[in-house]
């Protein structure tokens, strides 16, 4: 027994020049006007990647709530924010693009179109025959639209949050310790090697690739897990073409894609597990406050941090208070609950109080 529970991904870290424009366009066109906490403070516990100095950042969390994971929308305040030199392409080494699932492919595509976003004029199909499209957000980061089938309430909006990752690797096979083994994405949906159709639209999409899609056996448990949904996790490797590390050079939270987050529980457990499998942690909050929980604000727990073989960031966040209905000063203690079951479903609707306009 790992004696640990993945619950689902909580958020994709997004590295922004400004948090404020970044969220209204989140809010706009992908529905994330849920607030979960927003907080402004000084990153001090980070110093393994944020070049062994404290930090001071503004951070968002936001949530769709009709399903799917959050953003952490996170601004440097203290530096200027170093933005990538070269564009991301297919072959580079860490999160290329952030899934985001959608209830119908061809009607999101529609809506943005409508909206005069600069987006894709058709649809294209993936390796396992699904619809999806690729598009990119005013600031240069890449999204994979892709059809879902999990919804945890229904708000009338095409999309729901963050459904995974297409994450650039040097080696698939050594990648997957991480996540097929710790993550729990044991299930192969694809695993071909070619040069794709549907990737060609993007810079170095033309090379020939292997792709591996995963997505986990055993579903999801725990307090989110319910509105969190499912998840996928897809492999890129281009043998033969030496890409770029995305965050050499630059430090965690500069703009880009700079951690995927999982929402969990049982972290003396996890980290064991970790480093059994020779990933340890670089930061490791329950060790650092002697086992108190970490106050982010409006929410507290324990966070940690693993690396992939190629370096790619991954989060893990054991919540013990979460707010429900702030302005009543109504805050969920979870470390009160059986960490196996999901919340009542009346409980976690209750954020939609916290929703924003853009």
């Amino acid at each position: 027994m790992k004696g640990y529970i993945i619950s689902g991904i909580q958020q994709m870290g997004i590295g922004v020049m400004n948090v404020e424009e970044a969220w209204k366009w989140y809010i706009k066109q992908f529905g994330m006007d849920c607030r979960i906490f927003e907080d402004e403070a000084v990153a001090k516990l980070m110093l393994p990647h944020t070049g062994g100095e404290p930090r001071s950042r503004h951070a968002v969390l936001a949530l769709n709530l009709q399903s799917g994971g959050g953003f952490e929308i996170w601004q440097h305040t203290g530096r200027e924010p170093l933005k990538i030199k070269e564009e991301i392409r297919i072959g580079d080494l860490g999160i290329i693009a952030c899934k985001i699932k959608a209830k119908n492919v061809l009607q999101t595509l529609k809506t943005f179109q409508e909206n005069g976003l600069a987006v894709p004029s058709d649809v294209v199909k993936d390796p396992s025959d699904r619809n999806i499209f690729f598009m990119k957000d005013p600031y240069g980061n890449i999204f994979q639209i892709v059809e879902a089938t999990d919804w945890f309430r229904d708000e009338k909006k095409n999309t729901g949050g963050s459904y995974g990752a297409i994450i650039g690797v040097t080696d698939v096979n050594k990648a997957r310790i991480v996540y097929s083994d710790i993550l729990g994405y044991d299930k192969v949906i694809y695993d071909t090697t070619e040069v794709y159709n549907d990737l060609s639209n993007l810079p170095g999409g033309n090379n020939e690739c292997r792709r591996v899609l995963l997505r986990r056996s055993e579903p999801f448990v725990g307090a989110f897990s319910k509105a969190l949904g499912d998840s996928e996790i897809e492999l890129i490797s281009t043998p033969g073409v030496a890409g770029k590390r995305i965050y050499e050079g630059r430090i965690w939270g500069d703009p880009g894609f700079i951690h995927l987050c999982y929402d969990m529980h049982g972290m003396d457990n996890l980290r064991n597990y970790c480093e059994s499998k020779g990933f340890p942690f670089t930061v490791d909050t329950k060790k650092s406050q002697e086992g108190n929980s970490f106050d982010m604000g409006e929410a507290a727990g324990h966070f940690s941090y693993i690396q992939d073989p190629d370096g790619t960031l991954i989060e893990f966040v054991e919540t013990h208070k979460v707010p429900i209905l702030k302005k009543f000063g109504w805050y969920l203690d979870l470390r009160k609950r059986d960490p196996n079951k999901s919340l009542p479903d009346w409980i976690v609707k209750t954020l939609r109080f916290s929703r924003v306009k853009s």
